[in-house]
């Protein structure tokens, strides 16, 4: 705000007015946990078109959204490009329209995954024009499906567990509950934003690590450390581990309490089910981590501590079709800079490495190593001009790292 002066008074003279492009573009975010009934609406319009042949593919949404449609949309959109002026950042913190967005991922999350175990376990689906209940890669297309909505809500719980609100880290918990990964509330805080691009963090990808050694190593290393940092903060509240004050063991009991309810419900048939959406869905996550930091490393200062986490230590992404879809994850430099603020601020970096493409672009490309490495091995050696002793590599390939690049120890 300026201030003028007429006279002997000051006169405030408001800032332009600016309204956010992409204010009712967050509701895109709520197709993930709809994916189900958008399915079970295109099965039922296939079939009533005389497609039936083709109708089960529909089971798929979630995979087809995930690896075909969202990175067509970003390479046909592009890059946002758009900051929120400094002026409104407050008042667009503040604006709770934006909290509500993800709000409503919660029970729409819900509905989505009791209707799934019924689609499972109905022996009647012809209301869908199916006769008889689903067969089985139908079953598992849904178990993808609502898989893709699990790891997509582990992005939403990211979002809310980063708050100060005690309303908003619960309601991060219960969106946890789905995939059984509700240790990622404490180690995500309190152990990847202190040791992140460091090669302590087991959610830090190293150069030359594949993604199918970081994924053990990853899914591994957060339960341990989340455990350690609970047991530590309770040792020091003189609190004993096991109890519900554990942060980890309450996020569990939730995901417990859910299953068990949902098999008291439907039957132990859904188990098989439940199993394969929950590991699809904290491998997206467990993707999404290798991409954010590959090969970035802080450096160490004089005193043997590791360099503050600034925006060069974190790989960018803005093409805006995912950044709907995941709540401006993809800035993700902005966030290490800022974790409790909120989605809907946060800011594209110029000094930010920059992936080629969004996130769900490139998930698939992680799946491949030898396309994933001949993609980003030369833009992490371009980050550091050439350096590949500032690079985060893998232990077990440091050596043959080195002598490629010409380095000898």
């Amino acid at each position: 705000m300026t201030t003028s002066r007429i006279g002997d008074h000051a006169e405030s003279v408001a800032p332009p007015q600016w309204r956010d492009p992409k204010r009712y573009l967050w509701l895109f975010g709520l197709i993930a946990p709809s994916a189900t009934l958008l399915a079970s609406g295109f099965v039922w319009a296939f079939n009533q078109f005389g497609w039936q042949a083709v109708a089960p593919v529909w089971w798929w949404l979630g995979p087809i959204l995930l690896y075909v449609l969202l990175p067509t949309l970003d390479r046909f959109f592009g890059p946002d490009g758009e900051n929120p002026p400094e002026e409104v950042m407050a008042q667009l913190e503040n604006d709770r329209y934006y909290r509500y967005c993800t709000y409503a991922y919660i029970p729409l999350q819900l509905f989505s995954l009791v209707f799934a175990c019924y689609l499972w376990t109905a022996d009647n689906l012809s209301w869908l024009g199916i006769d008889g209940g689903l067969g089985l890669v139908s079953k598992i297309g849904l178990a993808f499906t609502i898989g893709t909505m699990g790891g997509v809500g582990i992005n939403t719980a990211h979002e809310l567990g980063h708050k100060k609100d005690e309303l908003e880290r619960w309601l991060s918990k219960i969106t946890l509950a789905q995939t059984f990964y509700g240790h990622f509330y404490i180690e995500h805080n309190r152990g990847h934003h202190v040791r992140v691009a460091t090669p302590e963090d087991p959610a830090s990808a190293r150069f030359a690590e594949s993604f199918w050694s970081f994924l053990p190593r990853s899914v591994w290393g957060s339960l341990t450390s989340s455990w350690e940092l609970e047991h530590t903060r309770l040792r020091r509240l003189d609190k004993s581990t096991f109890s519900l004050r554990n942060d980890v063991l309450n996020a569990w009991l939730m995901s417990v309490v859910l299953w068990v309810g949902l098999v008291a419900v439907f039957g132990p048939s859904i188990l098989p089910f439940l199993v394969i959406q929950a590991i699809y869905g904290f491998s997206l996550l467990e993707t999404v981590n290798y991409l954010e930091h590959y090969g970035l490393l802080r450096q160490k200062t004089a005193t043997g501590r590791y360099e503050r986490c600034t925006p060069e230590h974190s790989w960018n992404s803005d093409h805006i079709v995912t950044n709907i879809f995941l709540y401006h994850l993809q800035r993700h430099s902005d966030h290490h800079a800022n974790p409790t603020r909120r989605y809907q601020i946060l800011r594209h970096m110029d000094g930010a490495p920059e992936l080629p493409s969004g996130y769900a672009s490139l998930i698939g490309l992680a799946y491949v190593t030898p396309l994933w490495r001949k993609v980003m091995d030369h833009r992490v050696l371009a980050h550091y001009n050439g350096d590949i002793t500032r690079v985060n590599i893998q232990p077990s390939k440091r050596e043959r790292v080195l002598a490629k690049y010409g380095v000898n120890r």
